[in-house]
């Protein structure tokens, strides 16, 4: 195993964070690139990280580790450190209010300018042709902020994984997955060793999110000159999403870190024989046809179905109740799917997204993920 440290660019005088990356195996093969908690507050993803470092020492000196698996467990450390008034505010970052996990640089912009002259018809000359792109692109960049040089920092260690996976978490949440649909035959597997209740295809949801950057990127470029010139998927990328916030023990990180490592076999990084694929329980379904729930009025949000929940259209969802008025609503949904994440909150403010439901047919657009 080795240690990479990266330093982030210092916003004040006195100050001074870094990246730290482990990277396993002897590399040559497949790269697998894993990272954890990007929103700061997210904290299974850290968890479940430190577990896959002790099962991956072991796996390497058993020299059982067929390329290369970089785990970076601390990908936000500027976010680590905001706190108001006891609260732990690590989604978005304070100065700018930008969303951690959002504005990563578009690849597929950056290397426009020069991938179709490097192009050929052969399929594995034009993967390496794309991520050298990528990587002289990449090494143009140069960050003027520390929030901008954690994202650049974030994406030279991983633009050139055949495997990206973004550890997060949701408030209250059942385990669930967000991937391009173009790589489900690929993921799939992911799926089913993770138990997954839901699995959230897009293949752009708006405003450059980690995962999605790897492999919109591969997506988008065929779209380009697929007819022209092979080009593979050449960033198999998922965000997983760990349940919620709360849900932080040895038992399920041992659960999330060994499906890992089972899929890890399965694709052949680590040698060996993957265990059965448990059956997945729900179907993939677009990202587009997730119904968010939103309260109409305020008042005490008195939930009525437990996240992982297979809800039919008309089923209720929650109450919102005002002690003032002896108003109660009750908000169902208008959609068949599972209830796959709610808000962490018991009060609502009238507006608030309070719940999504993974509904089978696609009828939104535009930006799809939660602010």
């Amino acid at each position: 195993m080795q240690t990479q440290t990266h330093p982030l660019i210092s916003p004040t005088l006195g100050t001074a964070r870094n990246l730290t990356s482990f990277h396993y195996g002897p590399g040559g093969g497949q790269k697998i690139y894993i990272q954890s908690s990007l929103h700061a507050d997210e904290l299974p993803g850290m968890l479940v990280s430190w577990t896959l470092r002790n099962k991956l020492a072991a796996l390497e000196a058993a020299g059982k580790i067929k390329g290369e698996v970089v785990i970076v467990p601390v990908a936000n450390p500027i976010g680590l450190n905001q706190h108001f008034l006891g609260l732990h505010t690590g989604r978005f970052e304070t100065g700018t209010a930008q969303n951690f996990n959002r504005n990563f640089h578009d690849l597929s912009a950056l290397v426009q300018p020069v991938i179709e002259a490097r192009l050929s018809d052969n399929i594995d000359q034009n993967r390496k042709a794309i991520r050298t792109a990528m990587r002289e692109a990449l090494e143009a960049i140069k960050p003027e902020t520390e929030l901008e040089s954690q994202r650049l920092a974030l994406q030279k260690l991983s633009y050139d994984a055949d495997v990206v996976l973004d550890l997060h978490c949701d408030w209250e949440a059942a385990m669930h997955i967000y991937t391009n649909p173009d790589l489900w035959t690929e993921v799939e597997p992911l799926a089913r060793y993770l138990e997954a209740k839901a699995s959230l295809l897009a293949l752009n949801s708006v405003g450059n999110p980690f995962d999605e950057i790897h492999s919109f990127c591969w997506s988008d470029l065929r779209g380009r000159y697929g007819e022209r010139f092979p080009i593979p998927n050449g960033s198999v990328s998922v965000t997983i999403e760990l349940r919620g916030q709360r849900n932080v023990s040895y038992e399920l990180a041992e659960h999330d870190a060994q499906g890992i490592i089972e899929y890890l076999t399965h694709r052949g990084v680590i040698d060996g024989t993957a265990a059965p694929m448990p059956a997945l329980e729900f179907a993939a379904t677009p990202l587009a046809g997730a119904e968010p729930i939103v309260a109409p009025i305020s008042g005490v949000l008195v939930y009525r179905t437990e996240v992982g929940t297979w809800v039919d259209a008309g089923h209720e969802i929650a109450d919102i109740v005002d002690p003032l008025t002896d108003r109660v609503v009750t908000l169902k949904s208008s959609v068949a799917g599972v209830l796959y994440a709610r808000h962490l909150t018991r009060f609502a403010t009238a507006g608030i997204e309070f719940a999504r439901i993974a509904g089978a047919k696609a009828f939104r657009s535009g930006s799809l993920l939660s602010n």
